[in-house]
């Protein structure tokens, strides 16, 4: 989705550590939206994706860390909401955000390196479906594309996404300050992919 020429080669060109830190990074920016459907649907527990993503950002630079991806998986997959259980847009952004979290433990777990790359097209399509949920206009799908890769919320996930790259690529050797540093960014900007904060 980035209009950056060869986004996703440099992506696939970082080491397994730096491609895992990317998509932590992420799922942790795609948070939020699950945080708020919780509340306001009274569905899930937040506290099982948050300890699921300090977990990983620890285990970047805690090589002593043993994360029981299993566990995690079995209860990520029980606190997943089913869309159609609900009749509230909130529920897709939230099913991304437990689904970005789980397809990142499979990858790892599977060691398949793709699969931790593709939870940037999913962040990406989160507020693509997000972009197309507010229109009121009915458009052609030529339109409708453009109108959503122009977007400011679009922009600013692409923006994000390439800079978050351009960090990354900068930092090979990944320290426990940078990892932290990058953590409190994300966590302190309190916004996630599609503009939700929850205070």
């Amino acid at each position: 989705m980035s209009n950056k020429p060869g986004f996703f080669k440099r992506l696939k060109a970082l080491e397994l550590e730096q491609k895992k830190l990317f998509a932590i990074a992420l799922c942790q920016r795609m948070y939020p939206n699950y945080q708020l459907f919780s509340e306001v649907c009274e569905f899930g527990d937040p506290q099982v994706l948050d300890t699921a993503l300090n977990l990983l950002w620890q285990s970047m630079y805690d090589k002593k860390l043993k994360l029981n991806i299993d566990i995690y998986l079995e209860r990520l997959d029980l606190n997943t909401p089913e869309p159609s259980d609900f009749d509230v847009y909130g529920v897709y952004p939230a099913m991304d955000a437990a689904v970005a979290l789980t397809s990142l433990l499979s990858a790892l777990q599977s060691k398949v390196e793709d699969d931790i790359i593709n939870i940037s097209k999913l962040s990406s399509s989160t507020v693509a479906n997000y972009i197309e949920a507010t229109i009121e206009d009915e458009m052609d799908e030529v339109t409708l594309d453009e109108f959503i890769f122009n977007h400011p919320v679009m922009v600013e996930e692409k923006e994000l996404q390439a800079s978050l790259l351009d960090i990354i690529e900068q930092n090979p050797k990944i320290s426990a300050d940078f990892v932290k540093g990058l953590r409190k960014e994300i966590i302190e900007a309190g916004v996630s992919n599609i503009g939700i904060s929850v205070a």
